[in-house]
Order: C-alpha cells, then sequence, then structure tokens
C-alpha cells in the first residue's frame, strides 16, 4: 500500500507523457485515476494510524554507500507523513480532475498531465523521507517541477521569466539548506533523521568558529535549514516568486500554493523540531520573519487586482502564521494549520480559475462584478473559501488560525505577545481583502466592457466537483481533526514525529482575548461591502490623498525594484564584463576565433595557387621533384 501511494503518481506520469501519442484522453484518465488512487490509500493508512498507531519504515533499497555514508530510500510512515500524505494526495488529485476540464482546449494537456503527476510524487519522496537526502531529492523534484509547470505555457515571456524567476529565487533558500545538510552530515556523521535527532542533545554546548566568532553549532545548523525552508515556502525576502508564479495555468496554482511545494518548507522545520528546540536563537528568527511575512503579504493584497495574486499573496501571510506557530514551538498548530489551509485555499484558487473560465482568462477584478447569479455555484463555493479565510467562526481557518493566536497567547513572552497582535491585525486585514476579491468579483455592478453578461456561464461538472469536495474540506475539517491535531491528548496522536522541549501550558484564555479575533472578522464583512460596492467614492479620495502609501504597497513594497538596484543590475554588469572581456576578448579571441581566423587566412592565400590550368600544376610539380632530387643528392 505504502509502495503504490509513492509510485502510482509516478507510473502515472510516465505513462501519461508516453501515451498522449494513443489518445489524448488516455493521459488525463491514468494521472488522474492514480493519483486518486493515491490519496484513497493515504486516507487508509492515516486512519490505521489513528485507530491502531500503525507505523512502519519501509527501506526500499540503499541509494548511496561511500564509506560511512549510507543513505536508503525509504518510505517512512509516522503520524507527520501521513497528514502530509492525506494534504498532498486529496489536492492533487482533486486538481488532476479539474484540469481535465479547464485545461480541455490546451493542445499539450497530456505533457501538463503528466507534469502534475511528476510534481506529486516529487513531493511524496520529500515528506515520506526519513534522511535529508531523500527530502533534498523531493526538494528538488519540487522545484524542477514547478519550473515546467510555471513556464507550461513557454510561448509567453511573462511566463517564462516567472518560471526563471521562482527557480533562481528557490536556488538561493536551497543553497542554504545544503549547507545545513553538509553540517549535520560533517558533525552528526549522519544524515538519517532518528540518528541525528537522538545525537542532538550532546551538540547543544557545542561551537564553531565562523570568522572568528564563536557560533552555537545546532543554530548555524537551524539557520541554515530556515534559509531552505523561506525560499520554497516565500517568506519575506525571498518571497518574489511566488506573485509571479500566477502566470502559469490556474491549476498550478491551486497545487503549487495550498498542499505541495510553499508547505515544504513548514514540514521542514516541524520535521527538525528535535534540532530547533534547542535552539532559541533559531526559533526566534522564524517567528520573527513569520509575523512579517503574515503582515507584510496582508498588507500588499490590500491593494492588487489581479484575482490570483490576491489569493497568492493571501497564501504567503498564511504561510507566515504556520511559521510563526512553529517559532513559538506551537509544531502541531503549525501543521492544523497548514491543513485547513490546503482546503480552503485550493477551493479559493480553483474557484478563481472557475471564474477566469467564465471571464475568458480576464484576471482582473476590477472588469468583474455582477455575476453571482450567473455563476451560483462558484458564487457558493467562493463563499465557503472566502469564510473560511478569514477565519470566520466555526469554519476551518477559525479552528487553526485562532489556535495560532492562541499559543502565542500562551507562551507569555514578549515575541509571543507581539506574534498574537500581529496574528489579529492580520486577520482583520485578511478579511477585509478577502471580502474585497468575492464583493468586487460578484456583487456590484458588471464591469467588463469586452464580454457581454450573458456569454459568462458556470464552469462545466468536471470543474465543480473538486470544488465541491474542497468546499467540504474547508467547512468541517477544523472542527474533525481539531481534537486529533491540538487537542489536550495531542501528543498521543503526533507521538516522537514532532518534539517539543518545553511544551506550551494552555490554560484558559480571557474571554476578551477568545473574542476578539471572531468579531474583527466578523466586523470587516459590512465595512469591506460600503466601502468596496456602496459607497467607492470614499477609498478613491483616500487613494487619491495617500497616493504614495497606494503606490508603496502597489508596487510591493519596492522589494523587486531593490533587488533590479542591489543585484540584477551588477551582477549583469560584471557578468557582461567577463562575456565581452574575458569569453569575447580572451578565450574566444585567442581560441577557437583566434584559430580559424588563421586557417581562413592560410586557406585565402592558399586558394590562390588553384588557378584551374595544367601548366600551372605541371610547373609546381617541377619544382617539388627538383627540390626532391637536390635533397636526395647531397645526402
Amino acid at each position: 500500500m505504502e509502495y503504490a501511494i509513492l509510485f502510482l503518481p509516478l507510473l502515472g506520469s510516465v505513462i501519461g507523457y508516453f501515451g498522449r501519442s494513443l489518445a489524448k484522453f488516455f493521459s488525463e484518465i491514468i494521472t488522474s485515476l492514480f493519483v486518486s488512487i493515491s490519496a484513497i490509500l493515504s486516507l487508509i493508512i492515516f486512519w490505521n494510524g489513528v485507530e491502531k498507531n500503525n507505523y512502519n519504515n519501509f527501506v526500499i533499497f540503499e541509494w548511496v554507500s561511500s564509506g560511512d555514508f549510507i543513505a536508503n530510500w525509504s518510505i517512512n510512515i509516522d503520524p507527520l507523513s501521513s497528514v502530509m500524505l492525506i494534504v498532498v494526495t486529496f489536492v492533487s488529485a482533486l486538481v488532476h480532475i479539474y484540469s481535465i476540464g479547464y485545461m480541455s482546449h490546451d493542445p499539450h494537456k497530456p505533457r501538463f498531465m503528466s507534469y502534475l503527476s511528476l510534481f506529486t510524487f516529487s513531493m511524496l519522496a520529500l515528506v515520506v523521507s526519513d534522511n535529508f537526502l531523500q527530502l533534498f531529492f523531493g526538494w528538488e523534484g519540487v522545484g524542477l517541477c514547478s519550473y515546467l509547470l510555471i513556464g507550461f505555457w513557454y510561448k509567453k515571456e511573462s511566463a517564462n521569466n516567472a518560471a526563471i524567476k521562482a527557480f533562481v529565487v528557490n536556488r538561493i533558500g536551497d543553497f542554504g539548506l545544503a549547507i545545513g545538510i553538509f553540517l549535520i552530515f560533517l558533525y552528526f556523521g549522519s544524515i538519517n533523521f532518528n540518528e541525528v535527532f537522538q545525537a542532538a542533545p550532546q551538540y547543544i554546548d557545542k561551537k564553531i568558529s565562523i570568522l572568528g566568532n564563536e557560533t552555537n553549532l545546532i543554530t548555524f545548523i537551524c539557520i541554515f535549514l530556515f534559509i531552505g525552508a523561506m525560499g520554497k515556502s516565500a517568506q519575506f525576502l525571498l518571497h518574489t516568486w511566488l506573485p509571479d508564479a500566477m502566470e502559469g495555468p490556474t491549476p498550478v496554482s491551486a497545487l503549487i500554493h495550498a498542499a505541495t511545494m510553499v508547505t515544504a518548507g513548514v514540514f521542514l522545520v516541524v520535521r527538525c523540531s528535535p534540532l530547533f528546540e534547542y535552539s532559541q536563537t533559531a526559533l526566534n528568527v522564524v517567528t520573527i520573519v513569520g509575523m512579517i511575512t503574515a503582515l507584510f503579504a496582508a498588507s500588499i493584497a490590500l491593494v492588487q487586482n489581479d484575482i490570483k495574486k490576491i489569493v497568492a499573496y493571501s497564501t504567503c501571510s498564511q504561510l507566515g502564521y504556520m511559521f510563526f506557530a512553529a517559532g513559538i514551538g506551537a509544531y502541531h498548530v503549525a501543521i492544523f494549520h497548514l491543513f485547513t489551509h490546503a482546503f480552503f485555499k485550493a477551493l479559493l484558487f480553483l474557484g478563481s480559475g472557475s471564474v477566469i473560465h467564465a471571464f475568458k482568462d480576464e484576471q482582473d477584478i476590477r472588469n468583474m462584478g455582477g455575476v453571482r447569479k450567473k455563476l451560483p455555484f462558484t458564487y457558493i463555493l467562493m463563499l465557503i473559501g472566502t469564510l473560511a479565510l478569514t477565519g470566520f467562526p466555526f469554519l476551518s481557518g477559525f479552528y487553526s488560525k485562532d489556535a495560532i493566536i492562541e499559543f502565542a497567547y500562551f507562551k507569555n513572552s514578549a515575541l509571543g505577545n507581539y506574534a498574537a497582535f500581529i496574528g489579529i491585525f492580520t486577520a482583520f486585514l485578511t478579511a477585509v481583502y478577502s471580502w474585497r476579491l468575492f464583493f468586487k468579483t460578484f456583487h456590484g455592478p458588471y464591469n467588463n466592457k469586452n464580454i457581454p453578461l450573458n456569454e459568462t456561464q458556470e464552469s462545466p461538472i468536471v470543474m465543480l466537483i473538486p470544488l465541491f469536495f474542497l468546499g467540504i474540506g474547508a467547512l468541517f475539517s477544523g472542527f474533525i481533526f481539531k481534537e486529533i491535531f491540538i487537542g489536550h491528548h495531542s501528543n498521543d496522536f503526533w507521538q516522537a514525529s514532532i518534539f517539543f522541549l518545553n511544551e506550551i501550558k494552555h490554560d484558559h484564555i480571557p474571554l476578551w482575548f477568545l473574542l476578539i479575533t471572531p468579531i474583527l472578522v466578523v466586523i470587516a464583512i459590512p465595512i469591506s461591502f460600503y466601502y468596496f460596492i456602496y459607497n467607492t467614492k470614499i477609498l478613491e479620495e483616500f487613494k487619491n490623498t495617500n497616493l504614495p502609501l497606494h503606490n508603496f504597497l502597489l508596487n510591493k513594497w519596492y522589494i523587486d525594484e531593490l533587488y533590479e538596484v542591489i543585484f540584477v543590475k551588477p551582477i549583469k554588469k560584471v557578468g557582461s564584463f567577463f562575456w565581452k572581456t574575458g569569453d569575447q576578448g580572451i578565450i574566444d579571441k585567442f581560441g577557437p576565433d583566434g584559430i580559424s581566423k588563421i586557417v581562413k587566412m592560410i586557406s585565402n592565400k592558399a586558394v590562390r595557387f588553384q588557378t584551374g590550368y595544367i601548366y600551372d600544376y605541371a610547373f609546381v610539380m617541377l619544382i617539388g621533384l627538383s627540390i626532391l632530387l637536390t635533397y636526395l643528392i647531397l645526402h
């Protein structure tokens, strides 16, 4: 069963890709079927773990062996990986089914479906690994597949640029992860999770010298591991690739930003909790970066107009929640939010795709509106997703997001209190920009001048079925799984898969603190409707009087422009210098170009002897013969 979960998506990818020559329909059926089977088996594995405590580590084969270094290819099934299996396979299966309808007119759909399945396999290899090398393999596999999927419409220059940007930015984070893994092997002598984590207490006081400064070894390792997580999970400073990744097809956005690639960083930190727990400095860094990202991304989402980019920045913000939850030591709460977030965020992305489909690929919410009666099913399902994202009482996002804020409060530290405040304020901003998207998309006047209202129509049933299942998850996943994941007996479920050095005491919380977030979330609904639909002139006047602030947010805090000045342009100049002086001026001039010039010069001179007259050739032969005879006589 475990083997099938991992390798069925890979098999589906291979068959789907090479089976495209048989029938276009064949590839999408095979890939969707195999991933769906993997999802069903993952659910069985999860419940076997909950009911029977049935967890195993399967060694498939010895992958790398060199001296004392041994790395196996394994399938490690524990509570943490079983949860991730459900998230990855369930969302991926629904995205596959959705893509059958969404990509129906694309001539390259078999290749697209194959890439989706390969992406799923890479993520599964990552989450079931029992060592850092296999994790890194899955990590890079996910990065490669994201490049292929983001740039799937490769004839679009913007898609190509977005794919390259995602690949390059992620390589920065991956470099940090690689250094962390190298340090682990150098000092621990192993890359196996169990061996490294068991040995961690012995290295608590271990110091290493970096540029003459003494640094705690575990802190140093954890910082580099977190840099890898920052890149993959699009945290502040390494986030710039994520909004641009919206250039890919909408199913890609749902798969990358809901359940797979961006959650890999959170999974890494939680998996390495036995290391992070011994470094308060590293945990503080995780908390601070998560706080900044949550607030930063939410502020930008307030003024964006591209429907997919708004949801993308929302993903970035929610990942910030997960990280600062992990930073305060509430790893199980971070995974709980990861779990609920997968359902409502995939729902919002696929719902946005349904809207884009209805508007003939239009993505600007300013050119939408007034289609709630034309798209009734999409409307209801997007409403559920929006309510869940904002943390409306008793939907999935309410349980997980409020739990993060509460545990930050329970931390009873200055940083924990700051995190709780940022969490509450960001929750309000989340509600505002989410309802802005919803109201401008479905309510108010119809604003599209290119497409008549009667031409907009509901998506086909094959696209709505995945939305329905995700809607169920967005409604009930928080309530159903709260007690299992973060309840008073949650340690019985997580067991050794998550390590708590100092477990956060979950005492009784003040009533005012318990109510403040839900109240703000609910209040945001009428406020958003009034300012974004009923009386838009007030916001226009505010924008005009505060244009620098609006432009600051609209241009994403000018981070991309800053990188352009600091990194991109200088590196281009340096590269251009070495290209012109080193490559062209030296290597090519004295290498292939120089040799070719000499050969050409010699051939040009030699060709003069090729007159075509017999007497010229006879004369040359006579001279040659004379020289030869002279040589023989003299010797």
